[in-house]
């Protein structure tokens, strides 16, 4: 199966979406990734899910990744008098690090990192900003604060805090019994929720030991300060825009968007953005146009992937969200604005053999009108600094690792095929014009471009370039 984008497409199973029948009718309209979010996934579910997908991929004959994400720490409110509280503007409020409070005036708060580190004029966002407090006075069990914004508030509701770095993990005990069941099954991505610091991700690296590939959450603006080194230690990159919504500006988050994807392009990582893009089709068979502007928009950046989460999780038309997603996308990169805007964004190489040698796969591959690039990977490096630079022509990624070919499912352009080590340089060539001819990307007489790296097999070693004739060397 070949898709008629570059762009991907993640989709969130839920109890919309979890049968066989259902996730094969959402693969075929486009799905690419499947996420199982773990906030809402037992570990038996999990095991089920994770079969479902693999049984499918064998009956499709395509690699599909599998994403598990991770719940991450929760801050949220105790119990209130009788189960809820009216807030109003400009009145004091207590904190305490208690479960539990009784006096409408006073708000429990049940965790201790959140007294440790709040400070004099810190804000607090409950209930995804609804409510707004700004601290004046702290102390390691309580603080003081005025009500900036006010409204009804409920047990258990979220707790966000903007301005305050929690000197927590993003790991829980349950994200780290999540980890080792999702490792055990084999899924491809894991991705980390409420990353703030470089060293998070660090701590989820030594616990993967190379299993899974990490895709960190950008949804903290802690994490936006140290947002180069939070990349280099991961795989791949999410705009999460519910939290980060909630904890920045509204007016913000589009720039912030951006900067997080081109960042993530510079770098050669994969970057996905998610959150509320046709959030409409949860209960409406059509998107609005505003939803349809802000899927175009991360297609028009250059993002490797969309996602949807409620949309296919819970949503009553969680096929026909894919396929208008599907259609967005593929309008989009046939606009004639589209590869003018996405070469426009385009780094100059890095001083190193494998960029230039991507850098002139680029030129050759537009200035002779090849119809493909094959490129030859292991560990996929080869084939995601070719998706970097965003060409014409489609990437076919052949590898012999299953595991590598999953997990470039999330990457822009590339279509993976599982194929045999290269033999010598002759088999380089004639598998690669064979499987581009036999994948419906080139007709016989038509030339291809392909890309590996010399000694065969040596990952990370880019350097060769070759033009080729389907049919003919």
């Amino acid at each position: 199966m070949r898709r008629a984008r570059k762009t991907k497409i993640v989709a969130t199973l839920g109890p919309a979406s979890s049968s066989p029948e259902k996730m094969k009718a959402l693969f075929e309209a486009g799905v690419d990734v499947f996420r199982i979010n773990m906030s809402h996934t037992s570990h038996d579910l999990l095991r089920e899910l994770h079969g479902r997908v693999r049984a499918l991929e064998e009956e499709a004959g395509r690699p599909i990744g599998i994403l598990a994400d991770l719940q991450g720490p929760k801050i949220r409110l105790g119990t209130l008098p009788g189960g809820q509280i009216t807030l109003i503007q400009g009145q004091r409020i207590r904190l305490i690090r208690e479960t539990s409070s009784d006096d409408p005036e006073v708000l429990p708060i049940p965790h201790a990192e959140v007294f440790a580190a709040l400070k004099q004029k810190h804000v607090l966002l409950i209930d995804d900003g609804k409510v707004r407090l700004r601290t004046f006075a702290s102390k390691p069990d309580s603080a003081e604060a005025f009500v900036e914004v006010g409204g009804i508030l409920k047990d258990r509701k979220g707790v966000n805090l903007p301005d305050t770095l929690l000197p927590v993990s993003a790991m829980t005990d349950k994200d780290r019994a999540d980890l080792e069941a999702a490792l055990a099954l084999g899924v491809d991505w894991i991705a980390l929720s409420f990353v703030q610091r470089p060293e998070d991700v660090a701590e989820l690296r030594k616990l993967t030991r190379g299993r899974a590939a990490i895709l960190s959450k950008i949804e903290k603006p802690k994490a936006l300060e140290s947002l180069d080194a939070i990349i280099e230690l991961s795989d791949a990159l999410m705009v999460a825009r519910g939290d980060l919504g909630v904890e920045l500006p509204l007016e913000d988050v589009p720039g912030r968007q951006k900067q997080i994807t081109r960042a993530s392009r510079k770098a050669g990582k994969p970057v996905v953005v998610a959150t509320q893009m046709l959030e409409s089709m949860i209960s409406a068979a059509a998107p609005t146009r505003a939803e349809v502007s802000d899927v175009a928009t991360a297609v028009f950046d250059g993002a490797d992937a969309v996602m949807l989460s409620a949309e296919t999780a819970t949503g009553a038309y969680a096929v026909e969200a894919v396929s208008v997603m599907d259609r967005i996308a593929v309008a989009v990169e046939n606009d004639p604005l589209f590869q003018s805007l996405i070469s426009a964004q385009r780094d100059p190489p890095q001083e190193t053999t494998p960029d230039a040698i991507m850098q002139a796969v680029h030129e050759v591959t537009h200035t002779i009108h090849a119809r493909a690039i094959v490129s030859w990977t292991k560990s996929g490096s080869t084939a995601l600094r070719c998706a970097r630079e965003r060409p014409e022509a489609p990437i076919i990624a052949l590898t012999p690792s299953i595991d590598t070919a999953r997990r470039l499912c999330i990457g822009w352009g590339l279509h993976c095929v599982l194929t045999e080590d290269a033999q010598d340089l002759d088999d380089v060539v004639e598998r690669a014009t064979e499987i581009a001819y036999r994948e419906g990307f080139a007709k016989t007489g038509e030339r291809i471009v392909i890309t590996a790296g010399v000694p065969l097999g040596t990952s990370g070693s880019t350097n060769l370039l070759r033009v080729a004739f389907v049919g003919g060397k």
